[in-house]
């Protein structure tokens, strides 16, 4: 079931016993003064982390994840939107090892300190703190791994303001999303599968 964060009651996919994924969305963990519903969904998130509930954060979600731990959540030194490769740690069984070598999509403005009870998985050269775990159930990814490359040309339409702001060059990266989308599809499959089998297992 699919939930839109300021629209619906978030309570029943915080409290749900399975898997809930936490999105991305344009607006920081910080504009709670701004966005109310932010408020609700940390302290619900904040409940949902301490029962150790099956959580995966994306983008936002993992700066959410961050922030409900404890972490601080704050604007980077320069946006990082594009397609590079990660530097994975040696975490034992990361479940991102299927991304070694693997280009995936950034697209943030923030950035935040690892939590002190969290696990470091993976960096890039821009920022350090790009995936965390805590135990086999949480895991939070600042990159996006959910892109589908027949739909990416939304993003740059959607996002046309952000893009020009942040002087990217849209041709280069509907290039690079061509170039590399369709692989990350394949290669998220396999975290996902990894990620599902940790959860299972426990």
């Amino acid at each position: 079931r699919y939930f839109e964060a300021g629209i619906d009651d978030l309570t029943k996919a915080m409290q749900h016993k399975g898997l809930t994924i936490i999105l991305g969305g344009p607006i920081g963990v910080y504009e709670t003064e701004d966005y109310p519903f932010l408020q609700q969904e940390i302290d619900l998130l904040k409940v949902r982390l301490e029962n150790n509930l099956p959580t995966l954060g994306i983008c936002l979600g993992a700066q959410l994840i961050a922030h409900a731990l404890g972490a601080k959540v704050y604007a980077g030194h320069e946006k990082e939107i594009g397609w590079s490769k990660l530097s994975l740690s040696s975490a034992e069984n990361n479940p991102l090892n299927p991304l070694t070598d693997t280009a995936v999509l950034h697209w943030h403005g923030d950035t935040f300190d690892l939590p002190e009870q969290a696990e470091l998985l993976a960096s890039s050269e821009i920022y350090p703190n790009q995936a965390f775990s805590v135990g086999k159930n949480i895991l939070a990814l600042q990159f996006h791994i959910e892109v589908a490359a027949d739909s990416l040309e939304k993003w740059l339409i959607g996002h046309t303001c952000e893009l020009r702001k942040a002087n990217i060059n849209i041709p280069s990266l509907r290039a690079d999303n061509e170039a590399y989308a369709a692989i990350l599809e394949t290669q998220a499959q396999a975290v996902l599968q990894s990620y599902l089998k940790q959860i299972a297992a426990i």
